[in-house]
């Protein structure tokens, strides 16, 4: 409720009380004093004492209802103001006059509103709470967004600047373009001149196609057969060896009388191909298995190879070649080869066609050289070495069984089967084979072994 209607309530209220007392009936009677006898002197002065009192009471009831007149007559004064500013009250005024009941109902009713005008009030402080912080909220962002005007307005005057900036730009680039049109005009002439004339030249250049294809073919053919008959440097060939050798260890295990007997040979090889298939070449005495020993069956066989690189991988049989047993070969797959990182000679297609082969020795010495060989008439299989000469090779080294003979035209020749023949290698036919794995027990290597060494022992005398 407005607190000014309360107010103006209230007031009307205290009016109507003023309006309805009666104070002429407010002043309490005067009690009749009884006549007073005659009495002596005494009572005479008892009278006067008496009278005096009554006057002094008199005086004072005088001054007390002259308080209350001027009271009276501020109140009145009062009222007739009120009375002006309730004019507009003077409808209900009447009604409220008319029965007390219906006042005492208005103000149980002006009660329950001003209770709820007080939680009115108490909800007003918290509206007005919130909304000062409402304000100071937009205080915030009016000041944020005027920030945010002030940025824009900086940003907007640099792109005029920039805007300006680019159409002086613009007018440099149609000058520019102007110029650059003019230009490709006269190169338009130009070209369409050079056109004419490269047209007569590719006229003689078709003429002279003709004549120089025929010369490249002849060239091409005269190249392979300047390569193919040119001998390559010792020193170079044992180079290539080094970069391109594969380290290769064998691992044979077996069962013996104190316990699992292991048997490891460690060497270095190269990788052969006969244009088909990869193969890692090595004498049977780099292996775990030797010719003139008595040999056990072994229970387990590994083969690896590690490249230059590092990369390493496994084998997966031993072939001993058929044109002579002492020549063992292990399959690579090509995917092996490739990650080996290695070169993979190819087998000479012309082993004679050179005197001289290049010998190197593939162990811990790393020695070579050049050394003459002859064709055996008897054992074409077999060139023979010259060991009378070893003051061509380099090194501190004779040729011996495992070497490798490398032809000068960088091609695999053979190998060396003992000291004196090389057992030239054209083929890749496997007389026997042995699995590796980890229980190879079944496959009898020794009776392998065994059947090739007979054959190794029915060569010649100076083969074996």
């Amino acid at each position: 409720m407005n607190k000014t209607l309360l107010l103006v309530i209230c007031d009307f209220l205290l009016l109507n009380l003023l309006a309805l007392t009666r104070w002429e009936k407010a002043e309490p009677a005067r009690a009749k004093q009884p006549p007073v006898p005659g009495l002596s002197a005494n009572a005479a002065t008892k009278d006067r004492d008496l009278v005096e009192t009554m006057k002094q009471s008199l005086e004072d009831e005088r001054a007390t209802r002259t308080q209350l007149e001027q009271k009276l007559t501020s109140t009145e004064a009062n009222l007739g103001t009120r009375e002006q500013s309730l004019a507009q009250l003077s409808a209900e005024k009447t009604q409220l006059a008319t029965a007390l009941t219906e006042n005492q109902r208005t103000a149980a009713e002006l009660n329950r509103k001003i209770v709820a005008a007080t939680q009115e009030s108490t909800m007003t402080r918290e509206e007005l709470a919130r909304m000062q912080k409402e304000l100071e909220r937009r205080r915030e962002e009016a000041e944020r967004q005027a920030k945010q005007l002030a940025d824009y307005q900086k940003a907007q005057a640099e792109a005029q600047d920039r805007i300006n900036n680019l159409n002086v730009a613009v007018k440099v680039a149609e000058q520019e373009k102007a110029l650059l049109r003019d230009t490709a005009d006269n190169l338009k002439t130009q070209v369409a001149a050079e056109r004419e004339e490269r047209l007569k030249v590719q006229e003689t250049t078709a003429q002279l196609a003709g004549g120089v294809g025929q010369l490249a073919e002849s060239t091409s053919g005269l190249t392979k057969e300047i390569r193919e008959n040119r001998p390559i440097n010792a020193n170079v060939l044992f180079d290539d060896f080094l970069k391109n050798r594969v380290s290769t260890k064998f691992t044979a295990t077996r069962s013996g009388f104190l316990g699992p007997k292991e048997s490891v040979r460690d060497s270095s090889t190269i990788l052969v191909t006969d244009g088909e298939n990869t193969y890692a070449l090595l004498h049977i005495a780099d292996t775990p298995f030797p010719l003139y020993e008595n040999n056990l069956d072994w229970q387990k066989l590994a083969v690896a190879f590690t490249g230059p690189k590092g990369y390493q991988t496994t084998g997966k049989e031993l072939d001993f070649l058929s044109l002579d047993p002492r020549v063992v070969v292990i399959p690579v797959a090509t995917e092996q080869a490739t990650a080996l990182g290695v070169k993979i000679y190819a087998t000479a297609l012309d082993p004679f066609k050179f005197p001289e082969a290049v010998l190197v020795h593939a162990g811990e010495k790393n020695g070579y050289g050049e050394v003459p060989f002859k064709v055996d008439a008897n054992h074409r299989a077999y060139v023979k070495v010259e060991n009378r000469l070893l003051k061509r090779l380099f090194g501190d080294f004779a040729p011996s069984r495992g070497d490798l003979v490398l032809s000068k035209t960088g091609e695999l020749l053979g190998v060396m089967v003992n000291s004196d023949y090389c057992a030239v290698v054209n083929n890749f036919l496997p007389a026997k084979t042995l699995k590796t794995g980890d229980d190879v027990s079944a496959q009898k290597s020794s009776v392998v072994i065994g059947e090739l060494a007979a054959r190794v022992r029915a060569l010649p005398l100076g083969l074996q």
